[in-house]
């Protein structure tokens, strides 16, 4: 079994700052892409940060210059460090991982796996 916890959602004013924490835990061999998306109501679930296992990261436009991601792959950890917060940063945010896992002596291919996510509300 493998889980990803977030942490550090909360309700913020504009301009303020906010850090997001995801811990993997389980049966994990080993760890590839981690990252974070997020989910406005009535809008599709979208990218806004990812890290590979070798510290490559790649931002959403809306989102570049003001977040900074950044992962612990001994920890099996990623962060999402969001500052100068608008409004339209108002999202529940998902942690994302491609997790490779091992039952027993099986070890099975890389599979994505998400959180349960956390609200980010940026509101005056």
């Amino acid at each position: 079994q493998v889980q990803l916890v977030e942490s550090g959602g909360g309700l913020v004013q504009p301009g303020g700052s906010l850090r997001l924490s995801c811990a993997a835990s389980g049966s994990i061999v080993s760890i590839n892409d981690m990252g974070w998306y997020r989910q406005a109501p009535g809008n599709q679930r979208e990218l806004v940060a990812i890290m590979t296992r070798g510290g490559r990261s790649k931002y959403a436009d809306s989102v570049e210059g003001r977040f900074t991601i950044s992962r612990d792959n001994a920890k099996n950890t990623v962060d999402l460090q969001m500052n100068s917060l608008k409004p339209e940063d108002t999202a529940a945010y998902y942690c994302n991982a491609e997790i490779k896992r091992r039952s027993g002596s099986v070890i099975y291919a890389p599979t994505n796996y998400w959180g349960q996510g956390t609200q980010v509300t940026v509101s005056s």
